[in-house]
């Protein structure tokens, strides 16, 4: 069984940042299981029309990377240029397994190291394992009554069905959250009939993009121009926290205010904007940024449905109405989101003493600083529970836990240790105080449901706070935490 220092999962950013890191520190004895016949992640898989990055794109990029960017919002196309520069300048690819689907990984506790089995045969042994399979990588598609009877295209954002031309078809988008905000727009000057079904409305605000052209994208090219560029789009976003969890009076005072002239303006049909108009707290549920979502939806050629108005089942010809509506389609669209919370690890996880990753999480996903686990020694979860945040970019929490990750390496390097698990008492403390919190920010008082929460309710998606706090928490490595012990060791 080939065995390595280093193990991980996933080839996205988070994969991208754990590579990066581990070669900074020398170590070279990695590999990456890649479970697409491609690498890059998110960018390089979500290639529907219109997709694009919805933070300033200057940050939204690994701190040590910059880039010439093209515009201030990247699109789909470039973003998967960035991937792959990044992926070719540290020679990633010769790091990396494609096609390794991970059906499994258990922690052998005699020898101190994970076996990871794919789905193709291949078993691999690795000291440390780092979960970046990512948040939003297991597509969603609810189990409508008579979904697989439709004769026409259907297909998910995540992966779509590029073969398909819809020129002059009649087209159904289900769902209105981020993807399908820019699915909806791209497509709608080219389908005859464009039916949006949407479950819940979004807040919508004005997106600030810009072209860079030639002399600024030069500029982007200076070292510590890029970095103040970074430190300005950084600190006038962390500001919208304020909002999200000390004061939702501000947050409708701006933003809601802001959405509502929007909507205004750009929708004229009163019947129209009163579906728009979301019943909530805006930022309860993630707020899409677009110029061109309203005046599509208001085009001669869209219907939007309601829940009321929904989806009663699906049939071979379309989709049926739950006001009784036919709704003849050639093509259907699901825009449904991700299993991003109960299904942060999509395949089983066996710990010490063959406590299983499922067991732990029985009641919600819960990790220490999101990132690790009470019994599951040596695992790193890359954006693992309550690591997201809805106003900044990911890439710069993903830094902030690589720092930890270091730090730990440092730590059982400097001891001798083969083993690292977090305390049970540090977890549930942090835990603890993480959905203290949580109960303080819009993301749970909003008055809203949304994919930000498991099944059981509680906020699994979000940090609660500032990244910096965040940042800082992950930054300052506690010994106290942790349990270090030696191979021979067979106790604690």
């Amino acid at each position: 069984m080939p065995t390595y220092s280093v193990i991980i999962i996933g080839s996205g950013f988070g994969g991208q940042c754990a590579a990066i890191n581990l070669l900074k520190r020398g170590i070279s004895d990695f590999l990456i299981l890649e479970r697409r016949d491609f690498m890059g992640g998110t960018w390089c898989q979500n290639s529907y029309p219109g997709a694009a990055v919805d933070v300033q794109s200057p940050l939204y990029s690994i701190s040590s990377e910059p880039y010439r960017w093209s515009q201030m919002f990247a699109a789909q196309e470039e973003l998967e240029a960035y991937t792959n520069h990044v992926i070719d300048k540290h020679g990633l690819r010769e790091k990396t397994l494609l096609n390794a689907n991970v059906v499994g990984v258990a922690w052998d506790d005699s020898e101190h190291v994970w076996q990871v089995a794919t789905e193709a045969g291949g078993t691999f042994a690795a000291r440390i394992l780092v979960n970046a399979s990512g948040p939003l990588s297991t597509p969603v598609i609810p189990d409508f009554p008579g979904r697989h009877q439709f004769a026409g295209a259907g297909f998910h954002t995540n992966g779509w069905d590029h073969s398909m031309d819809l020129t002059g078809k009649k087209v159904a988008v289900i769902g209105s959250g981020a993807s399908a905000a820019q699915v909806i727009p791209a497509i709608a000057p080219d389908v005859a009939e464009l039916h949006v079904f949407q479950r819940t409305p979004h807040w919508v605000l004005p997106r600030p993009d810009r072209r860079f052209n030639r002399m600024q994208r030069r500029l982007l090219g200076i070292p510590w121009i890029y970095r103040m560029l970074r430190v300005l789009i950084y600190w006038s976003l962390e500001s919208r926290v304020v909002g999200f969890k000390y004061s939702q009076r501000a947050l409708n005072f701006s933003a809601r205010r802001k959405a509502l002239r929007l909507l205004e303006r750009q929708v004229p049909d009163p019947e129209l904007r009163a579906k728009l108009t979301p019943d909530y707290t805006i930022g309860c549920k993630r707020i899409i940024l677009s110029n061109t979502l309203y005046p599509a939806l208001a085009g001669k050629n869209a219907t939007l449905y309601t829940r009321d108005e929904g989806i009663a089942e699906i049939n071979e010809h379309g989709i049926l109405t739950r006001d009784g509506r036919q709704v003849d389609l050639d093509a259907i669209i699901y825009s449904t989101g991700y299993d991003a919370t109960d299904g942060v690890i999509s395949y089983p996880v066996v710990g010490r003493d063959g406590r299983t990753l499922a067991e732990a999480w029985a009641e919600f996903p819960r990790a220490y600083l999101g990132t690790t686990i009470p019994g599951f020694p040596n695992l790193f979860i890359v954006t693992g529970p309550n690591t997201g945040i809805g106003h900044t970019s990911a890439i710069f929490v993903i830094e902030a836990q690589m720092r930890y990750l270091v730090n730990a390496l440092h730590e059982m390097d400097e001891q001798g240790a083969t083993a690292l698990e977090v305390c049970p008492e540090a977890e549930d403390r942090y835990t603890t105080m993480i959905h203290r919190e949580m109960e303080r920010t819009v993301w749970k008082s909003g008055g809203c449901h949304s994919w930000y929460q498991s099944k059981s309710g509680h906020v699994i998606a979000m940090f609660p706070g500032f990244t910096f706090t965040y940042r800082r928490l992950a930054g300052s490595f506690k010994r106290e935490h942790h349990i270090l012990r030696q191979v021979e060791e067979t106790g604690r």
